[in-house]
């Protein structure tokens, strides 16, 4: 259980105090007990009360401590709707003196609520507390207040004559008064008349019928509340495409169109192929499944209300035949596979050509260092200083320097 519907259940447990007292002349009574009203409106919620005088207190006209209007309970106590955000600059309060009498007083208030929002509707209640109790009482159900935006109704008198129609300021309420203001693109175009319980646009009058042009757009307000008028009703813009899967569709797979267009009333979607006057489709989306070739082409959707309608630009829609798309498929597959060996094939030759000329530059090397030893094997002069072989027999710290001779 939250917050709000425990003190709900308390406060009405106190409303039962009275009762198990004896006092069952405690009343708050609420007229009327529903009340609708229009956005931008000010509207005015009543109510009378009477309460019991203590004939053991002293003072025989007893006057409420306090007394407030509420639609929300906070910690067992009703929230003040005078201190409330929502409710600031746009609330007041008008209550008279209270009459007593020897037996009980009574008294009435009335809640006066301006420039009124959709937020403001709810349940409004009021609670007095006296003198003579620590408790406070409040009378149920309270007033249910609505608030509506108005709205511009379309109707369709003749389908054969789509331009034939009737706006009508349109509103939940039962609003008795019979001026209303309307505005063709924004701009005020003059007061509408009532006809019955209906208002309707005074436009262009042709064959005693009104003229809609599917160009403009349509508002109304009710006459002295032109800042709150109600939503525009107009023809769809140009709606726009988006095809799914995008690009090239295989044949034997699905696509999808879907078409999307700002309107109010809401738009209805037709779809339409180049070079064919029957209807394809319906809906904003539109799905060809198993597709063949014959059927791609150029489409188009057309966004319509009872207004007016758009076009769309065209979308192709181009289809490959199965066969088609595998020998591409082959093809590329083919080309892929001679590349990867054009690729190996070369890296091989240049592989070998890089060993060959190692292996070159190897054999190279061992012929110089062939002709080096047979260049050192080649036999020395034999010098005529014998002495010189004998010394070299000798250790070296002895040797003798050897001279060369000229021979």
């Amino acid at each position: 259980m939250n917050l709000q519907s425990a003190a709900s259940g308390f406060l009405g447990f106190l409303l039962l105090i009275p009762a198990l007292q004896g006092k069952t002349d405690w009343k708050v009574t609420y007229t009327p007990s529903h009340i609708c009203a229009s956005k931008g409106s000010t509207v005015d919620i009543n109510c009378t009360y009477e309460y019991p005088v203590n004939k053991s207190k002293s003072q025989r006209s007893s006057i409420p401590l306090e007394s407030l209007w509420f639609t929300k309970i906070d910690r067992n106590d009703p929230v003040n709707i005078e201190k409330e955000t929502d409710y600031k600059g746009r609330v007041e309060y008008s209550c008279g003196e209270n009459q007593c009498n020897t037996s009980k007083c009574s008294g009435a208030c009335t809640l006066r609520i301006r420039d009124l929002k959709p937020s403001d509707s709810a349940e409004y209640k009021f609670w007095i507390t006296t003198a003579q109790t620590d408790w406070g009482y409040t009378g149920s159900p309270g007033v249910n207040l609505t608030v509506t935006d108005l709205q511009v109704k379309v109707v369709v008198l003749d389908t054969d004559k789509p331009t034939w129609l009737d706006l009508e300021c349109h509103s939940i309420c039962d609003i008795t008064t019979t001026y209303y203001e309307w505005f063709r693109n924004g701009e005020n175009s003059g007061i509408a008349f009532t006809q019955g319980t209906g208002r309707y646009y005074r436009g262009q009058v042709k064959d005693d019928r009104v003229i809609i042009n599917s160009e403009d757009s349509y508002a109304c307000a009710v006459k002295g509340f032109e800042r709150f008028p109600s939503p525009s009703v107009y023809a769809p813009k140009t709606p726009s495409v988006t095809m799914s899967p995008s690009g090239e569709v295989e044949e034997g797979s699905s696509v999808t169109l879907s078409c999307s267009s700002d309107a109010n009333p809401a738009a209805e979607y037709t779809w339409f192929k180049e070079q064919d006057d029957s209807v394809k489709g319906s809906g904003q989306n539109y799905t060809i499944t198993n597709i063949k070739t014959e059927l791609g082409g150029k489409y188009y959707c057309q966004a319509h209300n009872a207004i007016g309608h758009h076009n769309s630009t065209w979308s192709s829609v181009n289809v490959i035949e199965a066969s088609s798309s595998i020998q591409y498929s082959t093809q590329r597959a083919f080309t892929v596979r001679n590349y990867v060996v054009s690729s190996a094939a070369i890296l091989l030759l240049v592989c070998l050509w890089m060993g060959l000329r190692a292996s070159r530059r190897a054999s190279g090397l061992g012929e110089a260092a062939a002709t080096f030893d047979e260049e050192e094997s080649l036999p020395v002069p034999v010098y005529g200083n014998i002495s010189a072989l004998t010394n070299s027999s000798a250790p070296s710290a002895e040797r003798e320097p050897i001279e060369l001779q000229d021979l």
